[in-house]
């Protein structure tokens, strides 16, 4: 299903704008840097991937749908622009979502042990949904650059700090259950945003620690 959806929804709405004359705005991901060797991770960068792993098909999913943009670009003049999101966070997430934000938030507002794969010390770069809709905005406005762009925050921060810092903003008495680490999972991943930066002019602006707030407190009334 993943795969289906990356390439064939994909292929579905390129030939959508073709016939349209459309300009196609394409969300990938992180993702495809995999496990990276480069850090920050620039766009020319092409990646660490395991391209059969367990976290493959939304890895290759997006990989190949990227491909897929630049060839109808090439073959068929559709007006692309393609961004590579870098972990967004803010409010309305699902509780359910399986991501790294709602979990952590939702365990330390029940005072539940905050799960934490591996020691911990494996990083990501949060960006708030605000700054990230600003980024995808001045992309699908751009006249200059079809991408790929990097859009995302490069403050970097451990899952372990990442844990600490919700537990001290929600007053929790959670503590920290350490669980192994899944295979593939990346250790390190920081955007290099240069390129949003000459080419946009986009930054982000919210710190962490008050999108997390405003976070917390979305999560806090439902």
């Amino acid at each position: 299903k993943t795969l289906d959806t990356a390439f064939i929804g994909t292929k579905n709405i390129l030939d959508l704008a073709h016939r349209k004359n459309a300009r196609v705005l394409y969300t990938s991901t992180s993702e495809i840097y995999g496990d990276p060797l480069e850090h920050p991770q620039h766009e020319s960068y092409w990646g660490n991937v395991n391209p059969i792993g367990p976290r493959s098909c939304y890895d290759e999913g997006k990989r190949s749908a990227e491909a897929l943009c630049y060839a109808y670009h090439r073959q068929h003049d559709v007006d692309i622009r393609i961004v590579r999101l870098f972990n967004v966070y803010g409010p309305r997430m699902a509780t359910n979502d399986g991501r790294v934000m709602p979990n952590f938030i939702q365990q330390a507002l029940n005072n539940q042990s905050i799960t934490i794969y591996g020691t911990g010390d494996q990083t990501r770069s949060f960006c708030y949904v605000d700054d990230m809709v600003s980024g995808l905005i001045s992309m699908m406005n751009s006249d200059n650059t079809n991408g790929p762009i990097n859009l995302g925050n490069p403050a970097e921060i451990t899952m372990r700090s990442l844990a600490q810092t919700i537990i001290r903003l929600t007053n929790s008495e959670s503590e920290l259950s350490y669980l192994p680490l899944p295979e593939d999972d990346p250790h390190r991943r920081k955007p290099d945003i240069t390129l949003a930066q000459k080419k946009l002019n986009w930054d982000p602006i919210i710190d962490l620690e008050t999108g997390l707030q405003k976070t917390i407190d979305y999560f806090n009334k439902i």
